[in-house]
């Protein structure tokens, strides 16, 4: 078996169910889940209907680098909504289809990290973090090296912190923005001085940007990686990659349809190893995310849900703790009074709220671990329910504040 195995961590809803084991609820008081990231409203139909409609593509072995109708309408995507020239864009040699960001993002560094350097690699991330990164990174031979995000630096990555010795063994850096669980989102300028560190210390950026299409405000959407290299003169987006899915963008996590984007010459590389890898999507899926795609009017509609859920979630709860709306995401990054734990066990037992202690989703570093005493609540479940939850979470900080 591969060593490296043994260095993995129980996934954070493995370490949840057994936070809750054998804690028998009220009956009383219907399930509410707010701990999982898996959107829940309706999947556009056209998703479905056209899945239907190409079901006889199932008797053909898709490619590897996907059909060129799609990759044309990723790259007419990315162009409009990234204010890039379209001409700046190729979609023969600088877009792949994938399986959804998450398998994306742990196959890429299985092939770009070097192993067989003179000292062990390192794969930077904020912390904390999407817990692909870090397998990913100890699964290819490299060692995590982990930035904390705390309130102190808006819950974005300080980058300056990080010492010279780090940046010469660094091979890749995860950047997730908007960011999960917080839903920070990185400036124009914070990406610049990303990517000339790349360029100084010859690194891949990895850019998480699966959350990018849910923001809080219309006329500021966050700004992604490859809009940043084309604005200060790296137009072949040299050691920067983007990674975007349909999961969020379009409720279709059951899809499995995303895409890699970026420097050309690093994904021939990575195409090559996908095309031993195996990964291909059916010709079905990839005619549905063509339409996907193509269509803006679903995802405005998916943002305006959100808002609405935010709105009346905060409002409620504004009245017992300091709560927050995140620029985007659809997550609320919320500090707890007790331990993170406790609290999500005693929410469980008491109200049979489901939501996920933030320590889950960090790892101790640089003397703290940041996710301590706060939870990730995913405001996925419909309105209604979100309400419901807030009232009992409110009833809950009450019964602290009384106790």
């Amino acid at each position: 078996m591969n060593p490296n195995l043994a260095q993995l961590h129980p996934y954070p809803f493995e370490k949840l169910a057994q936070l809750k084991l054998g804690i028998v609820p009220p009956a009383d008081k219907t399930a509410i889940t707010l701990s999982i990231g898996e959107p829940a409203h309706p999947t556009p139909a056209f998703i479905g209907n056209t899945l239907s409609a190409q079901i006889s593509g199932l008797g053909v072995y898709p490619t590897t680098k996907g059909l060129l109708e799609l990759r044309l309408a990723i790259a007419t995507w990315l162009s409009k909504r990234f204010a890039i020239p379209a001409d700046a864009i190729d979609a023969d040699s600088q877009i792949l289809p994938v399986s959804g960001t998450r398998e994306a993002l742990f196959s890429f560094a299985q092939c770009v990290i070097d192993a067989n350097s003179d000292s062990r690699p390192i794969v930077i991330m904020p912390n904390p973090f999407y817990q692909i990164y870090e397998g990913a990174a100890l699964l290819a031979g490299a060692e995590p090296y982990f930035v904390n995000t705390t309130a102190e630096n808006s819950f974005l990555p300080d980058f300056s912190q990080i010492p010279e010795a780090i940046w010469q063994r660094c091979q890749l850096l995860y950047i997730c923005s908007p960011g999960n669980p917080t839903g920070a989102v990185m400036s124009g300028e914070q990406q610049a001085q990303l990517i000339k560190l790349a360029e100084r210390y010859d690194f891949m950026i990895a850019s998480d940007e699966c959350y990018s299409e849910l923001y809080d405000d219309e006329q500021q959407p966050p700004t992604g990686l490859l809009e940043t290299a084309y604005r200060i003169g790296n137009n072949a987006f040299k050691r920067c990659v983007v990674f975007h899915s349909l999961s969020k963008r379009s409720n279709a996590p059951g899809l499995r349809s995303g895409f890699v984007a970026g420097d050309a010459e690093v994904l021939q590389r990575y195409f090559q190893f996908r095309t031993y890898q195996g990964c291909a999507l059916p010709l079905p899926t990839q005619h549905a995310s063509i339409r996907a795609w193509q269509d803006e009017q679903h995802v405005i509609e998916n943002r305006r849900l959100y808002r609405e859920k935010f709105a009346a979630f905060i409002s409620i709860l504004d009245e017992v703790c300091v709560i927050e709306k995140p620029a985007a995401g659809f997550y609320v990054w919320l500090q707890t009074p007790i331990s993170d734990t406790e609290f999500a066990q005693r929410l469980f037992t008491h109200e049979n709220v489901t939501v996920l202690p933030g320590s889950y989703l960090s790892r101790d570093a640089h003397g703290s671990n940041p996710g301590t005493g706060y939870v990730r609540i995913a405001l996925v479940a419909p309105l209604d329910e979100c309400i419901k939850a807030a009232h009992r979470i409110k009833n809950f900080l009450n019964s602290l504040a009384t106790a």
